[in-house]
C-alpha cells in the first residue's frame, strides 16, 4: 500500500492512500501527524482517515475497554484519547484482527470528537475531501423559477449553476430575485467540507412552515461564487428552469 494511487476494494469498504499531510488535534495537542493517510469510504458518499500507528502518539490512547462491530472491518478495540484536561472517550478505534489486512495497523479517530483536522496548513471540516468529488459553479442565463404550493419564491435571469460530483445541479440565486420576506431564519444548520457552513431558511405558507432554502454566508475560498446566494432544496420545492417544471431529486434531504 505504499503507493499514494492505489486503490483497493473489500466488500462494501473502499481504500485508497492519500498523499496530503494529515494532523489530528484535541486540547491543542497534536495527536496524529501523517503524509500516508488511509481514505477509506465506509459509506459510500464520506470518507474517512485512518492514520498509521507510527504516526500517532500512542502515549494519549488508553484502552476502554469496548470494542464496535463492522460488518466489513471486523471488530475494533476502542481507546478514549486523552490529554491535559481533556478525555475523548471511545473516540478512537483499530481494527486490529481486521478481514481488511491493510486497516490493521491503522486507528481511526472520531471526526467529531476531535478538536481540528488539517490537510496540509488548511483546516478541513465534516469529513475529509473526496478526491473524485469536483465542484464547479457557473454563471448563467437560465430563467430559474422556484414555488411551493403555488407561491413563487424566486424568479431569476441569473442563476449560478453548481454542479457537485454524485448530486443533482442546485441553483443558487441573488437575493434581489428572491422573495425574501416570505422567508424566515431555520434553525436547520448544515456544513460542507468543499463549501462551508450554511444558513437555513423556511417558508411560512398556508400555516405551515417549509425548510426550503439555504445559503453560505461565508463560503470556503474555493465556493466564493456562491457567497449570500439562495439555494433551494429541488427535492421540496416545485423547480422550472426555462419554463420546464424539473423532476424533484431523490436523496437524502427529500
Amino acid at each position: 500500500m505504499d503507493s499514494p494511487d492505489m486503490i483497493t476494494s473489500r466488500g462494501t469498504v473502499r481504500l485508497e492512500r492519500s498523499a496530503k499531510r494529515v494532523r489530528v488535534q484535541l486540547g491543542g495537542r497534536v495527536i496524529a501527524d501523517t503524509t500516508r493517510p488511509m481514505l477509506v469510504w465506509e459509506k459510500p458518499y464520506y470518507t474517512t482517515y485512518y492514520i498509521p500507528l507510527d504516526a500517532i502518539d500512542t502515549t494519549l490512547l488508553s484502552p476502554s475497554g469496548e470494542t464496535r462491530r463492522s460488518p466489513s472491518r471486523g471488530v475494533a478495540t476502542l481507546f478514549t484519547v486523552k490529554v491535559p484536561g481533556r478525555d475523548a472517550a471511545d473516540a478512537a478505534a483499530r481494527y486490529r484482527d481486521s478481514p481488511i489486512t491493510e486497516l490493521r495497523d491503522l486507528v481511526r479517530f472520531d471526526w467529531e470528537a476531535m478538536d481540528a483536522w488539517y490537510e496540509e496548513d488548511e483546516p478541513v471540516y465534516v469529513h475529509p475531501r473526496d478526491p473524485h468529488t469536483r465542484i464547479d459553479i457557473l454563471a448563467s442565463s437560465r430563467q430559474v423559477r422556484v414555488e411551493v404550493a403555488g407561491v413563487t419564491l424566486a424568479d431569476s435571469p441569473r442563476p449560478r449553476l453548481l454542479f457537485e460530483t454524485g448530486l443533482p445541479t442546485r441553483y443558487y440565486l441573488p437575493r434581489t430575485d428572491v422573495r425574501m420576506d416570505l422567508l424566515e431564519p431555520s434553525e436547520t444548520v448544515t456544513r460542507c467540507p468543499y463549501k462551508g457552513q450554511t444558513e437555513h431558511f423556511a417558508a411560512r405558507l398556508g400555516g405551515h412552515l417549509h425548510d426550503v432554502a439555504w445559503s453560505y454566508p461565508t463560503p470556503l475560498p474555493e465556493s466564493q461564487k456562491i457567497a449570500g446566494l439562495i439555494a433551494f432544496y429541488d427535492e421540496r420545492v416545485d423547480t422550472f428552469v426555462d419554463g420546464t417544471l424539473q423532476d424533484r431529486p431523490k436523496t437524502p434531504f427529500s
